[in-house]
């Protein structure tokens, strides 16, 4: 049994990255799919697949390296948020990751989202990760 799912995906795609993997695997939630989103959206990661053939599910995550220098897109992947210390912020205090050029992956009361989203729309949340 796994008591922090989302820093076991964290984990998976961080330690996939350190060893130059091109593909990941991770069982599947909700809010793992929704993260997966954002990093796809936000240019993280190459491409995804879920499969919802199996009892829990998996994601498939295609992780993108630069071509030219073969660096990683995800530089630092860190948990911010955990079981047993939720880190809730407001509108006005939401985290700007490298001064605006990383994310923060903020769980809302609208959704999964990223920390300049949240700002537009004036709503705070639990900071998931930090993504740059």
């Amino acid at each position: 049994m796994i008591t922090d799912p989302i820093a076991d995906y964290l984990t998976r795609v961080r330690n996939a990255v350190m060893a130059k993997h091109r593909l990941v695997e991770v069982p599947a939630s909700s809010i793992k799919k929704d993260i997966t989103k954002i990093l796809f959206e936000k240019g993280y990661i190459l491409n995804y697949k879920f499969e919802d053939e199996s009892k829990p599910g998996i994601i498939k995550i295609a992780l993108k390296y630069h071509p030219e220098n073969k660096l990683p897109a995800i530089s630092k992947l860190e948990r911010v948020s955990s079981p047993g210390l939720r880190r809730y912020v407001d509108s006005k205090s939401l985290p700007r990751v490298l001064n605006g050029l990383g994310i923060a992956i903020i769980s809302t009361s609208q959704g999964v989202m990223t920390d300049k989203e949240a700002r537009k729309l004036n709503i705070g949340g639990e900071v998931l990760c930090y993504v740059s």
